[in-house]
């Protein structure tokens, strides 16, 4: 069987060096977009700002490479501004230039983007992601490429800002920003 991403129901994309080369209208939807405006168009225009879009590529580059796949959860931005957290999955198909051409899958989660309230820096909301996710320090540390200590130092300063005092709090703290229902 054989399947055009058009007639897949789950929000996909393809690409070829972080540029969008074909996407299904279920991904367009999901950004606020028209499916032939986002056709031929960089990744960058999808992210909260350019800094994020550079530090997922950072990450991404070192984890896809051997055809692996690789997930995480990030703030993305649709057409409106507005931000919404979503899950994405991607693989390649090119073992050692993973953005050679890669499929992405996009699943909105129901997450409140509340980081302005708490005033938490994008790299701090990226650590309690990797956290949510059961990572450790030391894996949380290769996947961003920061040393331990400064993992432990961000998982400290994210603590005190929000007033819990161990992981399992932190974690509790992020899965509430979860809409309700």
């Amino acid at each position: 069987m054989q399947f055009s991403l058009d007639e897949l129901p789950l929000p996909m994309v393809y690409a070829t060096h972080r540029v969008i080369r074909d996407c299904n209208y279920e991904f367009a939807a999901l950004f606020g977009y028209e499916r032939d405006e986002l056709i031929d168009t960089g990744f960058h225009i999808l992210y909260p700002q350019f800094a994020d879009f550079m530090r997922t590529g950072e990450m991404w580059q070192n984890h896809m490479s051997d055809k692996k796949t690789y997930y995480d959860e990030r703030i993305m931005r649709h057409h409106n501004q507005s931000r919404f957290w979503c899950r994405v999955r991607g693989q390649s198909s090119h073992a050692t230039d993973p953005f050679a051409a890669a499929l992405y899958c996009f699943e909105p989660l129901n997450r409140v983007v509340e980081h302005k309230r708490h005033k938490l820096t994008d790299r701090q909301m990226q650590v309690i992601t990797l956290v949510a996710q059961g990572k450790k320090n030391r894996e949380i540390a290769v996947e961003i490429g920061r040393s331990v200590r400064t993992i432990e130092m961000h998982r400290a300063r994210i603590m005190k800002q929000i007033s819990v005092s161990n992981a399992a709090q932190l974690i509790a703290w992020f899965e509430r920003q979860k809409i309700d229902g």
